[in-house]
């Protein structure tokens, strides 16, 4: 079998292996983590909160969050992938779970805590996990696969969600935003337990690929790791806080402020155009900018990979947030504003697939296993103060921080192209900032 052909084969047998199945994964983190955008529609009521309130609690999620990401991730890269997501799943799904359980402020606070304390970790350690498995060229698609999961958990959360909460709601004394936290919370449990039995920590251990299938792509990754310790010296872990790092966390802070933003208020804007609607009809309509955004998302990544280009498609994609927060904020109609809906949450999540290919075009080892972390945790600031930027200053203060996400794109600049062991990679751009 010759090179380009083993290739081939190797990387299909690899993705159909992986990809859906952390894409499942993802999915239940997502709705586990933004299903309090819906349930505020019946909580914030129910436990006497104010708006500034439930947007603090909404947000006070990252602090956890922020403490734990990075010695989280650093522990993955130490026991393994297969083991540390498996107990992030199990604890933040029955973390979760116990949120139907918050009676007033202060306990809504510290679930809220808790729950970005156990799930700290997980969304840096697949992004560090996909770099064990597929070569430079080809992560961009392969994140966007993966990161669809994002746009898929509010298609079929969102309805689900507005179901439970109407179908549901008194049913044994529960209200429906407690059934949701309860069922919802479930499934990541047991998703847990199942990555013991299937997730596979590194390609030396890849039994179900072939001898020749597992050598080529053992020697493949292990050649692009000598490439970035070369070039970028990455290996060492204060590479980490190299200034590129630090631009990176600008980049992805106003991604942050504007996602979370959207996933806090979503619904209540959605609400508040189509008055009358019931939550499961809220539900479908919140579904749109999402089906949207899965559409967006990969074709961001499939361009970025086939046009070996990253910057001019980080910046499109964050202008085009910019389009979509901007047409909600002048709203002339109903439509108007669910269109710009649309247009906003397909420019933020078409940033992300192809942003996080580059901490890892220039950080390997202890660098990237602590970088990736510190960029997403660091970054998820703006997942702390989003709602309240919004709820403080408005929809235009979401447009003018994606345009400010644009600018600060215009800082990436190319890396020497990676001297590669096969034929199609002569082509092959990397990316660093």
């Amino acid at each position: 079998m010759n090179d380009s052909v083993l290739e081939a084969t190797t990387l299909r047998k690899v993705a159909w292996r992986l990809i859906p199945f952390v894409c499942v994964l993802y999915v239940f983190n997502i709705i586990d983590r933004a299903n309090l955008g819906f349930a505020r529609l019946q909580m914030q009521d129910d436990l006497g909160l104010s708006e500034e309130m439930f947007n603090l609690g909404y947000g006070i999620f990252y602090f956890g969050y922020l403490l734990f990401e990075v010695p989280s991730n650093m522990l993955l890269h130490r026991v393994g992938a297969r083991r540390w997501i498996a107990r992030i799943m199990i604890s933040w799904g029955l973390i979760s779970s116990c949120m139907m359980f918050a009676w007033d402020q202060w306990s809504f606070y510290t679930l809220r805590i808790l729950l970005g304390i156990a799930e700290a970790g997980f969304f840096p350690g697949i992004i560090l996990y996909l770099s064990y498995w597929f070569p430079d060229r080809t992560r961009g698609r392969m994140t966007a696969f993966f990161m669809m999961a994002i746009g898929l958990a509010s298609v079929f959360g969102n309805p689900v969600s507005g179901l439970i909460m109407q179908s549901l709601d008194t049913i044994a004394g529960l209200r429906g935003w407690q059934w949701l936290f309860l069922l919802e919370g479930i499934p990541s449990v047991m998703l847990g337990f199942a990555v013991l039995v299937y997730l596979t920590d590194y390609p030396k251990d890849a039994n179900w690929l072939t001898t020749e299938e597992r050598d080529w792509l053992v020697t493949h990754m292990q050649n692009e790791v000598s490439h970035r310790q070369q070039v970028h010296n990455a290996d060492r872990f204060m590479a980490m806080l190299q200034w590129r790092v630090w631009l990176l966390i600008a980049i992805y802070f106003t991604v942050a402020v504007g996602a979370n933003a959207g996933g806090a208020y979503f619904p209540k804007l959605i609400k508040e155009q189509y008055a009358g609607l019931t939550t499961f009809q809220i539900g479908l309509l919140s579904a749109l900018p999402h089906v949207c955004a899965v559409v967006g998302m990969s074709l961001f990544g499939i361009s970025s990979d086939r046009m070996n280009e990253r910057r001019g498609h980080l910046a499109v994609a964050a202008l085009l947030g910019a389009a979509g927060w901007s047409l909600t904020a002048w709203s002339p109609s109903p439509l108007v504003a669910l269109i710009g809906l649309c247009l906003a949450q397909t420019g933020m999540m078409s940033m992300l697939p192809v942003f996080w290919t580059l901490p890892t075009a220039f950080l390997t080892g202890a660098a990237a296993a602590g970088g990736v972390a510190m960029i997403n945790s660091v970054a998820n600031i703006g997942g702390l103060v989003g709602p309240n930027i919004l709820g403080a200053f408005g929809l235009w203060s979401m447009a003018a921080i994606l345009l400010l996400g644009a600018v600060l794109v215009m800082g990436v600049r190319e890396a020497p192209p990676q001297e590669n062991m096969s034929q199609r990679t002569n082509d092959d751009d990397q990316l660093a900032v």
